[in-house]
């Protein structure tokens, strides 16, 4: 805003962010949406949310798959695909990880909202591989049910994610404005890889950041939160005659 508006007045220039219902999403200990999909809970996993589009970045994520610990199931809960291409490209992928990796578990469609949350309560890790975010809800959801996330270091993701408290941020410089691709697109999956390897060899960081994460959704993100960041700003302009 303040490049595309250069006469503001950056100290006049206040940022609430988005939220989420934190009541709503939380820790579900459950396992029968787990036996349902077929994902052991008793094993760790590994979970991507995302509709398949370029911008969530699905592809970049398979083609870190084979260099993910392959104990760890890998769990895609998948929307329609953008365009017939992206799909027989996606499908492709998807085939060569079971074949040379295996504990891949497709979940297509939109889920209901409890069974989202009782499989992101259950991942030791979350990933989200986007090339761009305005802001990531999705992680914010995934920090609520009390899980560790990796994400892209890119768009609004680094406000949400806490490197190395709330999860792992994954290097990323783009390649061609006009896709936002990554310049490196071999490198962005090693790292990807990298950051999911080094929480599923340590389960006790991956539990710590994902209690942190819980709390940080709760402390900055939930409505009730929000709110008092608004309501605060208000009475600031009042206090200040219209300024602030």
């Amino acid at each position: 805003m303040l490049g595309a508006y250069p006469e503001l007045d950056p100290a006049r220039v206040h940022v609430i962010l988005n939220g989420i219902d934190t009541d709503e999403y939380r820790p579900d200990d459950a396992t029968d949406v787990l036996e349902r999909h077929g994902i052991d809970p008793a094993r760790p996993s590994v979970v991507f949310v995302g509709r398949v589009t370029r911008q969530k970045g699905l592809a970049h994520l398979l083609a870190a798959a084979p260099s993910i610990d392959p104990r760890a199931q890998l769990v895609l809960c998948a929307g329609a695909p953008d365009t017939p291409e992206l799909a027989r490209e996606i499908t492709s992928l998807t085939e060569d990880v079971r074949a040379h990796r295996g504990n891949l578990v497709l979940i297509e469609g939109m889920l209901p909202k409890r069974d989202l949350m009782q499989i992101l309560s259950h991942a030791t890790v979350f990933v989200c591989p986007s090339i761009y975010e305005p802001l990531g809800i999705v992680n914010l959801e995934a920090m609520a049910c009390g899980t560790a996330v990796v994400a892209t270091r890119t768009g609004g993701i680094p406000e949400v994610v806490e490197d190395g408290i709330t999860g792992l941020l994954v290097p990323f410089e783009v390649g061609d404005p006009a896709t936002r691709e990554p310049a490196s697109p071999t490198e962005f999956a090693a790292e990807i890889a990298d950051r999911v390897n080094t929480l599923l060899a340590e389960p006790s960081l991956a539990a710590r950041m994902g209690a942190a994460g819980r709390a940080r959704a709760v402390e900055s993100f939930s409505w009730a939160s929000l709110a008092e960041q608004t309501v605060n700003l208000y009475e600031s302009l009042v206090t200040n005659g219209g300024t602030a």
